[in-house]
């Protein structure tokens, strides 16, 4: 398996966390099954090479979109692909979302639409262009093209609350919420409202996600135990943090961390 990170170019910096590449070699006896966590940060999906299927509770499976978007989230999906395939992904700030599809980020969260849904004929042109582009280089250029593009004919003053929401993911989810919104010169009141739409969630609720995800990137540190990791990213006890990451993951974090849990093996790549 196949997995790396590009940085985005520095017009972009502010609004592309980064892009990620994901393509492995399949064996048709022993398909690959992905689990999507909850992320407080959404998704720009390309499947240049074949689609995965979605599975849901009852273990129907239905085919995902070529190309689309997985709008931050606070629930956990699970894909499986029975053949070789290749994903090119961008990781979004939330507030990247109203740039690009004009309509607020709380619109979409926990959505996955496809391209040609949300931008019509402009998302089929953009999907044809990325799945018929020679290599990964090539994509991150088309796309980081377009990015611009949309950025630049939808900018306007960047509201306060998007230094805010990036200071939350910088602290990690452990950031005073009320201190923030003090800072902000708005009404708490005022001040949830703008961050639910420009976030996707309340300030509580998305702190909690950030945090999750935290936990869930100090996977492959052996010498730290589940009380060490619950505690340095912010967790009262174990008993919480194992509650928060059954409910973002729907996995105990002792299988998690184990290395042997379902959907984890890009990160080992």
């Amino acid at each position: 398996m196949k997995y790396l990170t590009v940085a985005p170019p520095p017009k972009l910096a502010k609004f592309v966390r980064f892009f990620w590449i994901l393509e492995d070699e399949v064996d048709t006896e022993k398909p690959y099954v992905h689990r999507v966590m909850a992320d407080g940060c959404a998704e720009m999906i390309f499947h240049y090479q074949a689609p995965f299927d979605e599975i849901f509770a009852t273990d129907k499976t239905e085919t995902s979109f070529y190309s689309g978007l997985h709008g931050q989230s606070q629930h956990f999906r699970r894909f499986i692909v029975r053949q070789n395939f290749g994903i090119f992904g961008v990781y979004l700030y939330p507030f990247a979302i109203p740039l690009l599809f004009s309509m607020p980020s709380d619109e979409l969260t926990n959505e996955m639409p496809d391209l040609p849904t949300l931008l019509g004929q402009h998302g089929t042109d953009l999907q044809e262009r990325m799945m018929l582009a020679k290599n990964n280089d090539e994509r991150v250029v088309i796309i980081s093209e377009f990015l611009e593009k949309q950025i630049a004919k939808n900018y306007h003053e960047e509201p306060a609350v998007f230094s805010t929401i990036s200071y939350i993911i910088q602290t990690k989810g452990i950031a005073n919420v009320q201190q923030l919104a003090e800072q902000s010169c708005l009404s708490t009141r005022q001040f949830e409202r703008k961050f639910k739409a420009f976030s996707g969630f309340s300030p509580k609720l998305y702190s909690r996600i950030i945090r999750f995800q935290a936990a869930m990137n100090m996977y492959g540190n052996p010498e730290k135990s589940l009380t060490e990791i619950a505690y340095e990213c912010g967790y009262y006890d174990q008993s919480h943090f194992i509650h928060d990451f059954k409910e973002f993951s729907g996995q105990h974090p002792k299988l998690f961390f184990s290395g042997k849990a379902e959907g984890s093996e890009y990160m080992e790549a």
